[in-house]
């Protein structure tokens, strides 16, 4: 996760390439460092770098390492002739290479020549079965092609072997909630927690899915977990704030006439709710009124 001191360490070493102030090369490495996809940025910093042969020369070794990254930004941004030219650097550099093979099967993943893409990263995990990238990538084409029940069954079949891959089970909840497969999106969100408990945003997507689900003990789960979320975040997630509020609603519909939430729930409720009106107050005053009126139609407004 990037804080938002590196995000804005970023924006601005990139506004100062941009206006001629220099450190392409400094960016181009803080947004390696920082795993950032910024392909536009990273293929027109990347070849300002390499079609300037005195630049160029001072990288040294490094000089490969931005003809990747060139290549795979030129994919992202469909420039494909520019990913051919810089592929084509790199084959004439390291014959045989299977890293290299990967971007040649990438490319032709770019162009849409699924079957093509697929039979050479067969032929490339015939040698390294391990290896995450192409796993990754035939989840890639599965997914290009519409082809979901594959993309669940390959993600599932990588867990199997990096279960500590985060972004795989963030993105095989993603597809299961899509498919509103909300059982399983749960069990990969709990994953999740179980392995990065500080992180909000999992605590967050896990409130939501039980929220989804409905039912008085879901609900109370959700709020518990929507209020972890305020809690990991300081108090400044509005939708965890909101999320709180919604589920004290929907479990006070659930359990009209009988024994009322303790005390501490209530108190919860309360002041998500008074956190909502003074955010809006500060930063979105004209929609204050709205948000008020919302909270009385749960009534849980302050």
């Amino acid at each position: 996760m990037v804080s938002k001191t590196e995000e804005e360490q970023v924006n601005r070493l990139e506004n100062q390439v941009e206006n001629g102030g220099g450190g392409a090369w400094e960016y181009l490495c803080l947004v390696r460092k920082l795993k950032l996809r910024r392909s536009d940025k990273v293929l027109k910093f990347g070849l300002s770098i390499l079609n300037d042969p005195k630049k160029r020369s001072a990288l040294g070794p490094e000089e490969w390492t931005l003809n990747e990254e060139v290549a795979v930004a030129a994919m992202d941004c469909q420039c494909l002739d520019v990913a051919k030219e810089s592929i084509k650097v790199l084959q004439k550099q390291f014959p045989g290479s299977k890293r290299v093979g990967r971007l040649e099967a990438m490319l032709l993943e770019a162009k849409g020549l699924w079957a093509e893409a697929e039979n050479a990263y067969s032929s490339l995990s015939e040698d390294n079965p391990l290896d995450q990238t192409i796993h990754k990538r035939r989840v890639a084409i599965a997914k290009a092609q519409g082809n979901i029940p594959i993309a669940i069954e390959s993600l599932n079949k990588y867990l199997e072997i990096f279960m500590a891959d985060h972004d795989a089970w963030r993105e095989l909840a993603e597809i299961y909630v899509s498919l509103q497969m909300y059982k399983q999106a749960l069990f990969c969100y709990e994953e999740l927690i179980l392995s990065q408990p500080t992180v909000p945003l999992y605590h967050l997507a896990y409130a939501d899915v039980l929220y989804t689900l409905g039912g008085l003990e879901n609900l109370q789960t959700a709020k518990k977990y929507y209020a972890s979320t305020i809690d990991l975040t300081g108090g400044k997630n509005t939708r965890a704030l909101f999320g709180v509020c919604l589920c004290a609603s929907a479990i006070g519909q659930l359990t009209k006439g009988r024994n009322k939430e303790d005390k501490e729930g209530s108190d919860l409720h309360s002041l998500s709710a008074m956190a909502l009106e003074k955010d809006y107050k500060q930063r979105n005053s004209s929609k204050l009124s709205l948000l008020s009126s919302t909270l009385k139609s749960l009534k849980l407004s302050s």
